[in-house]
């Protein structure tokens, strides 16, 4: 075991600071500082109050989870380490007053394809004691899961037992006539200390999901339907259990193709009611259905101009308290009384910023509590209740402890045809009213998603680095209602690309952007749209930066034709004719800015193959293009020192380019 006192952690945290300082003069100590990622990814605090784990990012890829007691100059205890290389620490709950279960997850590479894999583990909170808590794999499998499984529930009236999804696949033998036949993924209670399981839900081939009421009864489970073929059918059949009975009745059915239907998150044992979103009026809203015969619908919470995306759950047994949903801000509505006056409480004591309620004890008198805003990277704080306290834990970014971040500003801007698209508008710090500046449009990915207000690293560093950012809203994005979206972003490509091409004649016309040093950025499907914006107009971005980018709707489809999701894709990116006109690499003999691509070897959301192709193409048609390599990262490109180097050398590239 290894301790640190509290100092020693935060003055190694806070090496960013000196960084900061450095930054005036050093593009490459700026690009450290807002390249390096999360401080605090998760954090949770024991059932007891006592004591709060931390799962924070460490040098490079690499990820630790801490405990520390919850009191004045604790000393942080590392209780588990991973490299990154590939497994990733996501997050920690605690399933007694010194135990912990953690979750990893990672992809790697075999052959021509990337695989995802997830496990959960269990170990004590000085570090010791480990134990896998997902399925292992006989040496006599028949087939693959990589599924390690997840927590559903996490028993609060029991001490250090957990309920879980575990995947398993059937086990034989030539010559023997030993076999295991249990297929699919199930729930199981395990003792987390000595690793001991019981099932509790048979391991179902086609199950996805299960949801637990939070006091240790499974009440709804989910099945992907599929076609003769092998093929998903693109929708989802879920099941519920009647109160008190063993068997299951019909739910719901969920649509993946069109986001049709209900889908069930959450369960409330008192009311016999599930949670879940269903579109009503042509937007998503928080909708809940009775767990009995009857079936009676009801909507919760329905906002008129954008879709509910938020389930807001507290405590230990994840009981739901809200919803929230984002217009200009993310905003949140309470239907528990308590959780409302707290959140009310602890955003005045905050001075007004996003306030996130990340985990509470047994009691519900020590809290654990998220704030930020678009120029504070966020921090957790303890909120102990019956003292009436609010202590700072770790910022999630002390790097930038010292530097002054820009304000992100909501705007909105007339396409082309007439209709008003919201943006997000930063500005340089200390030029929000100068002219004729550097400029990065910058679409989000998805494209089934959406920017929010609040602090972003990436927006943040160009800010830093001179450029004014605008994140326009295009038609395709999520949380607009489904005439907004469309058929997505790459069906009705056309029309999001417009969008997005019309933020960067705005920002010109406004005079806020100097039209020779007009550029694009983006990151997967943001990364497509920077491409494929030059289709659009050829001549009005005088570079394209896509990290991570779909180019061959082709090559993309011919990969994912053994996956059973091959159908749905065919659907969602179209085919033939249509599919290669969508498809940058299509198009690479447009081409007229110069093009600089990322992207990591163990993709598996967006295969590197991508950028090989269109690397490819703009160097046969005789482009200027570059494609950055980094072995052994998935699509986010979780690594500080890979994510630095991007920024610095997308910064130069685009700065170079208005020159």
């Amino acid at each position: 075991m290894v301790r640190f006192g509290k100092a020693m952690i935060m003055a190694a945290l806070a090496t960013g600071t000196a960084q900061g300082a450095l930054a005036q003069t050093s593009p490459d100590a700026l690009a450290k500082a807002f390249g390096a990622r999360e401080t605090v990814i998760s954090a949770s605090i024991s059932p007891d109050g006592s004591k709060i784990a931390l799962v924070s990012a460490g040098p490079g890829r690499s990820s630790r989870a801490y405990v520390l007691e919850a009191k004045e100059g604790a000393e942080l205890v590392v209780a588990a380490t991973t490299t990154g290389k590939p497994e990733y620490l996501s997050r920690c709950d605690w399933v007694a007053a010194t135990r912990l279960a953690c979750q990893i997850y990672g992809e790697t590479r075999y052959a021509d394809d990337v695989y995802g894999f997830s496990n959960v583990f269990a170990v004590d909170a000085s570090g010791g004691n480990a134990k896998l808590l997902s399925q292992r794999r006989g040496q006599n499998a028949l087939s693959y899961d990589f599924r390690g499984g997840d927590i559903v529930d996490l028993l609060p009236g029991e001490d250090g037992a957990i309920l879980m999804t575990r995947s398993y696949v059937p086990e034989a033998k030539i010559g023997s006539l030993v076999e295991k036949r249990l297929d699919g993924l199930g729930v199981d209670r395990i003792d987390t200390r000595n690793g001991s399981s019981k099932r509790i839900e048979t391991p179902t081939k086609l199950a996805i999901d299960y949801v637990s009421d939070g006091v240790g009864t499974v009440r709804v489970m989910g099945l992907q339907e599929i076609k003769g073929t092998g093929y998903s059918k693109g929708t989802y059949k879920f099941l519920y259990r009647p109160q008190g009975k063993s068997g299951w009745s019909d739910l719901s059915t969920y649509d993946v193709r069109d986001n049709s239907g209900f889908y069930p998150l959450a369960v409330d044992p008192q009311k016999n009611i599930a949670y879940g979103f269903e579109k009503t009026n042509g937007r998503d809203a928080l909708v809940s259905i009775a767990l009995d015969p009857g079936l009676e619908k009801k909507v919760v919470f329905a906002h008129p101009q954008v879709d509910v995306t938020g389930l807001i759950r507290v405590g230990r047994d994840r009981r739901v308290v809200g919803a929230s949903y984002a217009l200009e801000h993310r905003e949140a509505v309470y239907f528990d009384p308590a959780a409302s006056s707290l959140v009310t409480s602890l955003g005045k004591a905050l001075g007004g910023k996003a306030i996130h309620i990340g985990d509470m004890s047994s009691d519900g008198q020590k809290v654990l509590v998220w704030a930020g805003s678009d120029v504070d990277p966020g921090q957790y704080y303890l909120f102990d209740r019956t003292a009436r306290k609010l202590s700072p834990l770790m910022p999630d970014r002390p790097e930038l402890a010292d530097r002054q971040l820009a304000t992100m500003k909501p705007v909105s801007f007339k396409a082309a045809d007439g209709v008003t698209i919201p943006a997000y508008l930063t500005l340089p710090p200390g030029k929000e009213t100068a002219k004729g500046l550097p400029a990065i449009v910058l679409p989000h990915g998805g494209p089934e998603s959406r920017d929010e207000w609040g602090f972003d690293w990436m927006v943040q560093y160009y800010a830093a680095r001179g450029f004014v950012v605008i994140q326009p809203q295009f038609r395709g994005s999520a949380g607009f209602g489904e005439q907004w979206l469309m058929r997505n972003g790459y069906r009705s490509w056309r029309t999001a690309i417009n969008d997005v091409v019309d933020a960067g004649r705005w920002l010109v016309a406004q005079g806020i952007a100097d039209p020779a040093k007009l550029t694009i950025a983006g990151w997967s499907y943001g990364g497509y749209a920077a491409l494929q914006a030059q289709v659009i107009d050829p001549d009005l971005f005088k570079a394209v930066v896509a990290i991570a980018p779909v180019t061959d709707f082709g090559d993309r489809l011919r990969r994912a034709q053994f996956d059973s999701s091959y159908l749905v894709q065919q659907q969602r990116m179209g085919t033939g004719a249509e599919a290669e006109e969508a498809s940058p690499s299509s198009h690479a003999a447009q081409f007229r800015a110069p093009v600089l691509m990322f992207h990591g070897t163990n993709d598996g959301n967006v295969d590197i193959t991508q950028a090989k192709i269109m690397q490819g193409k703009l160097e046969g048609a005789g482009k200027r293009s570059q494609l950055v390599i980094y072995d052994g990262l998935t699509h986010s490109l979780n690594d500080s020192d890979a994510r630095a180097d991007m920024l610095q050398k997308s910064a130069d590239f685009l700065l170079a380019a208005g020159k």
